[in-house]
């Protein structure tokens, strides 16, 4: 019972010194590893031992061996020192624990709007390990496990509570060599168009232009991103919203070769209503809203 009773108050410098010199063999090795000398880690695992009553090392012309004791004693304390030091890393800024967020985000904004700025939120905020999962704007919060989901829509989303973040209008965008054949908005009636899986755009684009939609023989896209990637290569015209390919049309890859714009949507910042916020997701809110306006 006596030796029980001193186990429970054994010093943490003394372990630490008998896992890494158990773990090197070597009282010189783990001075030289916890940055203190050779007599220091000798004195601590001896100290350890006359705690115990029990020998953990065998001193060796050449070297240590363990003892059974030290046998039995080692994996219990290099797993418990490693729990330690995993949960310790994840200190981000050593005063806040890191918090994991996940968030689904259409392509489109992710690439277009998230990624460009992602930085400054992981600077302003360092305490959360970001994960970014991209999709074509169909997800399902609860089965993938996404804490919030960035969407394009009207924001009416079942169980699920939406915050508007910005407007992305569409407008006609091509290749510069496309943009070329294209002088008036009844030119696009001889151009291939490219359509998303919303099929009403196009005619409502060409309403907004006062002219009747002509017969669309375009390749149908489930992604802006691919549609885009299409029209740059010169494939047809896309109807795309232009903020979010701001890039392409700097360096010119893309081009709006007429003003025209319709409204068909924004993009929303939305979670389930039963998910309790986290100091991670407020804060990922919080910034983005800041970001959007």
């Amino acid at each position: 019972m006596q030796r029980w009773r001193n186990t429970m108050h054994l010093p943490l410098n003394s372990l630490r010194a008998f896992e890494v010199s158990a773990r090197l063999l070597s009282f010189t090795r783990a001075a030289s590893e916890l940055n203190v000398t050779q007599a220091a880690i000798s004195q601590q695992v001896k100290n350890l031992e006359e705690r115990m009553g029990v020998q953990l090392f065998r001193r060796l012309p050449r070297g240590l061996a363990l003892t059974d004791e030290g046998i039995a004693l080692l994996p219990v304390l290099a797993e418990s020192f490693g729990r330690i030091g995993a949960v310790l890393q994840q200190f981000g800024d050593g005063r806040r624990l890191r918090e994991v967020l996940t968030v689904g985000a259409v392509g489109t904004f992710a690439v277009g709007w998230l990624i460009p700025r992602l930085r400054d939120f992981q600077q302003a905020h360092p305490f959360v390990d970001f994960r970014l999962f991209t999709n074509n704007n169909r997800v399902d919060i609860a089965g993938e496990g996404l804490d919030y989901a960035i969407r394009f829509g009207d924001g009416a989303w079942h169980s699920t509570e939406a915050e508007e973040l910005l407007a992305a209008p569409l407008s006609p965008m091509c290749s510069p060599a496309v943009a070329s054949f294209l002088r008036d908005p009844a030119d696009l009636a001889g151009q291939i168009l490219l359509r998303s899986y919303r099929t009403d755009e196009w005619a409502a684009w060409f309403a907004a232009a006062a002219l009747p939609c002509p017969l669309l023989r375009g390749t149908v896209f489930d992604s802006s991103l691919t549609m885009a990637e299409a029209a740059a290569q010169g494939a047809g015209v896309a109807l795309l919203p232009a903020r979010m390919f701001a890039r392409e049309l700097q360096h010119g890859r893309l081009t709006r070769p007429f003003d025209i714009e319709i409204a068909s949507g924004s993009y929303w910042l939305t979670r389930l209503k039963s998910k309790q916020a986290t100091p991670a997701m407020q804060a990922f809110r919080e910034w983005l809203l800041a970001a959007t306006k």
